[in-house]
């Protein structure tokens, strides 16, 4: 099933680089944590990688990290790819496919200084996001730290009219997915044992930062 969504209609350059304007729109901002919460020098595993737009500002902006774009969907490593080319970095490795939600992917990707999901669980279903955690902590080197970047419930609520009518048309089109509550994620990390700080992004979005033991 293909979700409708905001950046559906994402606009497609002539090289291929597919343009979601959600990816614009907080690019910044969670530049500005990675600035403060990844390593100078490392490893960054991104799962879901999308358009590729953030993998591609990522590595210019953090050019010690090397990050490795992914995704679920082969048919968006044609976008990653082009963005990857249109401003190339020699830390952006080539984007490969994969199911995050399989099991034991982690022992595949040991060792990730940083693995970061932006955007995804809310269009996902619980017990699937589950696992992506599950695992996504698992690939995590002592020290790494998963970061989580998205709108997420508070108490089983929406913060505002906005993410109200977007939760609900998340649930209309599959009953299954939707925003995820803080308290679950919380836990989801509390059980992977990583320490979690919580920072306050634009637009009632948050970044979850669990450090592993």
């Amino acid at each position: 099933m293909t979700l409708r969504l905001p950046d559906s209609g994402a606009d497609i350059s002539i090289d291929g680089r597919r343009h979601a304007p959600s990816a614009m729109r907080n690019e910044a901002a969670i530049l500005d944590v990675l600035h403060l919460e990844a390593p100078a020098k490392g490893t960054l595993l991104e799962i879901a990688s999308g358009s590729g737009q953030h993998a591609a500002a990522g590595a210019k902006a953090l050019p010690g990290l090397i990050w490795q774009p992914t995704d679920a969907n082969p048919d968006n490593l044609t976008s990653i790819i082009a963005w990857a080319a249109h401003d190339p970095q020699p830390n952006l490795r080539p984007p490969v496919v994969l199911d995050a939600a399989s099991p034991s992917w982690a022992k595949d990707w040991p060792a990730q200084d940083v693995v970061l999901i932006i955007n995804l669980l809310h269009l996902i279903p619980t017990d699937i996001a589950a696992a992506i955690l599950s695992q996504s902590a698992r690939a995590l080197r002592p020290k790494g730290k998963l970061m989580v970047y998205g709108p997420f419930l508070r108490d089983g609520q929406t913060t505002s009219d906005g993410d109200a009518a977007f939760d609900a048309s998340l649930r209309a089109q599959d009953p299954s997915i939707g925003y995820k509550d803080l308290a679950w994620v919380e836990a989801q990390f509390g059980q992977a044992n990583l320490a979690t700080r919580i920072t306050q992004m634009p637009a009632n979005n948050l970044m979850l930062i669990g450090r592993a033991p």
